[in-house]
C-alpha cells in the first residue's frame, strides 16, 4: 500500500526555496506501487497529416454505455475512450480520438474531434486534454495556443466526438500570482461547498510553473481561490521547476487525491501525488517527497522532448488503477498499480 507523508504547511509562501515539513502520521493512498502495463507505446506517431510527429499527452474516461461513435467499427462495448493530444510535421497540434475494451489496446478515429479554429488556437493547436464528466455531458479542459500564448479553455460535449466550444476560462498574464501562461485544467468530480474546483498551472513572477487553484458555480466563470499557488515547487526536489496537474483528482475518504506532473531543474519530468481536504480543496494535508513514476525506457528518454513521463489520464478496471502518460512528446504509455 502506497503512503504519503502529512504535510504541517497548508498554503506555503510563493517562492519556497526548501521542502515542505512533513509529519507523522502517514496518508493512504488507494493504489499500490506503479509498474508499465505495457513496455512498448500504446500509441505512437502515424501516417503523414495531423498525427506524424507526435501522439502524446492523453485524457481518458470510463464509459458505461455501447458505441457512441456508432459510425465507425469500434469494439462493442466501449469502456475506455482516450482524448490525446497530436502534432503534425508542422508542429500544429490536435486532438484525437481512440477506444478500448481492455484499457490497453486502442483503436483510433481516423479524424481528429478538435482542430484548431479560433483566434486563440490558431497556428500552435490544441494541446494537453483532461476530461470530467457532470451529468450527461463531458467536460475538457485544454490548452490552446497561438504560438504566443497559451491559455487554459473549456469545450463540452455529449458524445465526445462533437465539441462546442466555450472560450478561455483562464486568461494569461492575470490572477494573484500567476504572470505568464495558464494550462492544465484538473477539475474536481463533486461539488465542495457549493463550487465546482479546478486546479491548474500557472507562471510565477521567478518564471517557475505552479499550481493554482479556482472555483466556479457554472464552470465556465472562474475565481481564484488562494493568493499564492496551492502546491508550490521545491527546490532541490524532483518538482523543483515545474508542479502541473495531471489527471482530474478523485475522492477518497482520506481526502482528494491529485496526481501531478513535476520537473526539475534539468526538466526531467516525473509523477508525484498530493492530498487536499475533501471539505476544503485549498489545504495540502500530504505530498509525495519523492517521485513514483520515472522515465526510464528509451521511448520514454528520447523523442520530441527527452526525459519526460507526464500523465494526465486515469482509470480504475476492477482491481485495477490505469494511469495514461505521454512519453518524451511522442508517444503514449500506461502504468497500472493494483487497487486496495
Amino acid at each position: 500500500m502506497m503512503r504519503l507523508m502529512k504535510s504541517k504547511t497548508v498554503l506555503p509562501p510563493i517562492f519556497l526555496l526548501a521542502s515542505l515539513a512533513f509529519a507523522t502520521p502517514t496518508v493512504d493512498l488507494p493504489f499500490g506501487t506503479w509498474k508499465r502495463a505495457s513496455n512498448e507505446p500504446i500509441l505512437s506517431p502515424q501516417g503523414t497529416t495531423w498525427e506524424s510527429a507526435g501522439t502524446f499527452n492523453p485524457a481518458v474516461i470510463f464509459v458505461r454505455r455501447n458505441v457512441l461513435f456508432q459510425t465507425y467499427p469500434f469494439p462493442k462495448p466501449v469502456q475506455v475512450v482516450m482524448v490525446y493530444r497530436a502534432q503534425d510535421a508542422s508542429g500544429t497540434s490536435r486532438l484525437g480520438y481512440a477506444e478500448s475494451k481492455d484499457g490497453i489496446h486502442f483503436i483510433r478515429r481516423p479524424e481528429p474531434v478538435l482542430s484548431p479554429e479560433t483566434d486563440y488556437e490558431k497556428d500552435g493547436g490544441v494541446e494537453d486534454p483532461r476530461l470530467q464528466r457532470f451529468g450527461d455531458t463531458y467536460y475538457l479542459t485544454y490548452t490552446g495556443y497561438n504560438k504566443k500564448d497559451a491559455q487554459l479553455c473549456l469545450a463540452t460535449s455529449l458524445d465526445l466526438i462533437h465539441w462546442d466550444r466555450k472560450g478561455v476560462i483562464l486568461p494569461a498574464y492575470k490572477g494573484n500570482w500567476n504572470k505568464g501562461w495558464t494550462k492544465s485544467g484538473a477539475v474536481v468530480p463533486i461539488k465542495i461547498d457549493g463550487k465546482y474546483w479546478m486546479y491548474w498551472l500557472g507562471t510565477a513572477a521567478d518564471k517557475t510553473d505552479q499550481m493554482g487553484l479556482s472555483y466556479s458555480t457554472d464552470l465556465l466563470h472562474w475565481t481564484e481561490a488562494t493568493n499564492t499557488p496551492v502546491l508550490p515547487r521545491r527546490s532541490g526536489m524532483f518538482d523543483s521547476r515545474v508542479v502541473e496537474p495531471g489527471p482530474p483528482p478523485f475522492l477518497t475518504p482520506e481526502g482528494i487525491v491529485l496526481i501531478y506532473n513535476g520537473a526539475d531543474d534539468n526538466l526531467v519530468y516525473r509523477v508525484g501525488v498530493a492530498v487536499f481536504d475533501r471539505n476544503d480543496p485549498r489545504k495540502l494535508l500530504s505530498r509525495s517527497d519523492t517521485p513514483i513514476f520515472a522515465p526510464e525506457r528509451d521511448w520514454e528518454n528520447v523523442g520530441q522532448v527527452p526525459n519526460v513521463v507526464f500523465v494526465e489520464g486515469m482509470v480504475q478496471m476492477k482491481n485495477r488503477f490505469f494511469f495514461y502518460y505521454g512519453a518524451a512528446d511522442k508517444y503514449v504509455g500506461v502504468a497500472e498499480a493494483k487497487a486496495k
